[in-house]
């Protein structure tokens, strides 16, 4: 008698289950445990998919503290199934492929994971707004420190004049990436976008940018919620107010995110090397090693700004985004401090007291 066994893949290939994952998971299958994809997280709480569908569960204290420890979207996971007496619980999240990783919205020390596992990062820039260059590249500096691969993607070309011009002014500051004109109205350019998306991909950019209405079109629905921006400044409202996790209809995976404010850098020195490649590429050139590109004799880099061939605003930009990038690891340094002395002084008085303790006894 022969046996027949299922070849269908299981439902979390759908959101970027592989090989890896699979042999990642496999010390965990003795334990009872069961595969998740975390679909949305808050404090204390997550969404996860499974292969049994969505599951609620709630995330031990231990992984609270740690914003850059805690579960985020897009990570996978090991998962306790419910029972009758107890809710289902996150045990364990996996090692991250990749992470996105911002300065923590409370402007601490801590890092704040806004998506794991991320294969492509689209950079939206509405060209509905006058360009804002700094921006984008901060958010390319930001894509390239996650290890996955930046594209910029040019939203609302039927509100723009010359959107060729314009995308040949974004290439200026994008060196390494693909710089691709679309327009969710008229569908231009969403051909081209499925074609250089792979795996999971996230939308990033400010509020009004279009990622949603970008979002919907490449899902052929309309899933993420949109909302009108406002005439009187281009912003629009922060319609999305959860990161969520949806399958592409030709493969992949899409997470949208929030609107962000404000994006400041954590830890991204690789990231502005490759943003800004151009400069760095020049720096070699510099009579001396330890060139700050500031004033120095046979600066390579002032001798580029002056002939034109580097803009100084991108310099200027340069150099912000390096003091800022090094201002924040300073900030983690002492922070780091801090909590080694705040643990050797908790051992200090748990030894003060031990000891009087033993006194008190003799």
């Amino acid at each position: 008698m022969s046996h027949s066994f299922s070849t269908q893949p299981r439902p979390l290939t759908r959101y970027g289950w592989d090989d890896a994952y699979e042999h990642a998971f496999t010390p965990h299958l003795a334990a009872g445990l069961i595969p998740a994809r975390i679909v949305r997280a808050e404090r204390g709480l997550c969404e996860a998919v499974t292969d049994a569908g969505i599951v609620r569960a709630e995330v031990p204290a231990a992984r609270q503290g740690d914003p850059l420890a805690a579960p985020c979207t897009g990570d996978w996971a090991t998962l306790r199934p419910a029972t009758a007496d107890h809710a289902a619980m996150l045990h364990e999240v996996l090692e991250r492929r990749t992470a996105l990783v911002r300065s923590s919205a409370s402007r601490t020390s801590h890092g704040q994971v806004l998506a794991a596992n991320v294969d492509t990062v689209v950079v939206t820039v509405s060209l509905a707004s006058p360009l804002k260059h700094d921006r984008t590249e901060r958010m390319l500096a930001l894509a390239w420190e996650s290890g996955a691969q930046p594209v910029v993607v040019l939203t609302k070309a039927d509100a723009s004049a010359d959107a060729a011009s314009a995308q040949a002014e974004v290439s200026e500051v994008a060196p390494g990436v693909d710089v691709l004109v679309t327009s969710a109205v008229t569908g231009e350019g969403l051909d081209v976008l499925t074609a250089v998306l792979s795996g999971t991909v996230v939308l990033l950019g400010p509020s009004g940018a279009g990622k949603s209405t970008l979002g919907n079109a490449l899902l052929g629905e309309s899933l993420l919620a949109t909302g009108a921006v406002r005439a009187t400044d281009g912003k629009g409202r922060h319609t999305t107010a959860w990161r969520e996790l949806l399958p592409l209809p030709g493969g992949g995976v899409l997470l949208d995110t929030p609107g962000l404010r404000s994006i400041g850098l954590h830890d991204a020195q690789t990231g502005l090397e490759q943003t800004f490649a151009d400069i760095e590429q020049l720096a070699q050139d510099c009579r001396f090693a330890d060139c700050a590109h500031v004033s120095e004799p046979g600066c390579a880099v002032l001798a580029a700004v002056e002939a034109g061939t580097v803009p100084e605003r991108r310099l200027e930009s340069y150099h912000r985004l390096l003091r800022e990038n090094a201002y924040a690891a300073s900030r983690t340094d002492a922070r780091l401090r801090a909590d080694r002395e705040t643990v050797k002084k908790d051992i200090t008085r748990h030894l003060r007291a031990t000891y009087r303790f033993r006194e008190r006894q003799q």
